[in-house]
């Protein structure tokens, strides 16, 4: 009896060794891969709030606004009135007008232009805009076609905008997204071309870049090509700047 309780012990014994040596060994942990990668800040890290909401609002004007090759070829005068600007310098009565058919809010176009004409870095008169004649100056948000047709004889070839004697035209397709010499900042292209066609209109002829890395005079042509020049939108760039109806 007691060899075939033995003999179980044994036999129980090497079944038990053979099960644990079947028994393949723990997997080792997985090794800890990559971290994910960060997002890309919609902005500059270092942007100030104000900054971020202007960019955000630059880009995604550049985006959605789809400017056609020809609207309706008619202008109409946004109505509505806005005060001369302050100080002391000549009252110059001027006007606006939209082209129909353009993706463009009328009057976010004249309270753009009025506010660029009277900033204090601007030409130094007192800009009051009206709806009706007369007026000195006529500020036109123009497709690209009607620019052209509105230019000759010059050529404006859908990219330029000009001043063709009574009207200050700005082209439509360089309001939406600016040009490449400004690197992406479209408010301040904005200024240029306002101020730069205004002062056509003001008796003010081009100039040239006066030695590389120095500011552009805003009468050159920037949309074109810096020459080596800075972007300036501004005749008087050292002027206080507006901020908010209030110089700063």
């Amino acid at each position: 009896m007691r060899r075939i309780v033995l003999l179980v012990c044994v036999l129980a014994t090497g079944a038990l060794l053979l099960l644990l040596r079947g028994t393949p060994p723990p997997s080792p942990p997985p090794a800890a891969g990559p971290p994910p990668p960060r997002a890309t800040p919609a902005v500059s890290p270092s942007a100030t709030p104000a900054t971020a909401r202007k960019e955000r609002k630059e880009r995604k004007e550049r985006k959605v606004t789809r400017v056609p090759r020809s609207a309706s070829g008619r202008f109409r005068v946004v109505s509505g009135t806005a005060p001369p600007g302050h100080g002391r310098g000549q009252v110059v009565r001027y006007l606006v007008e939209v082209e129909r058919g353009l993706p463009f809010r009328p009057r976010a176009f004249a309270a753009a232009v009025h506010r660029i004409l009277n900033d204090p870095r601007g030409w130094g008169h007192r800009f009051q805009r009206v709806d009706r004649p007369p007026a000195r100056v006529r500020v036109a948000l123009s497709s690209p076609a009607l620019t052209d047709a509105q230019c000759l004889p010059l050529r404006t070839g859908g990219e330029l905008s000009c001043w063709n004697g009574t009207r200050s035209v700005i082209n439509a397709m360089r309001w939406a997204h600016g040009v490449k010499e400004y690197g992406g900042d479209l408010a301040s292209y904005r200024e240029y071309v306002v101020n730069h066609e205004v002062g056509h209109a003001l008796g003010h002829g081009h100039e040239s870049c006066p030695g590389p890395g120095r500011r552009a005079p805003v009468m050159a042509q920037q949309t074109k090509s810096l020459g080596g020049c800075r972007p300036n939108p501004w005749p008087n760039p050292d002027a206080p700047a507006l901020t908010a109806g209030k110089v700063r």
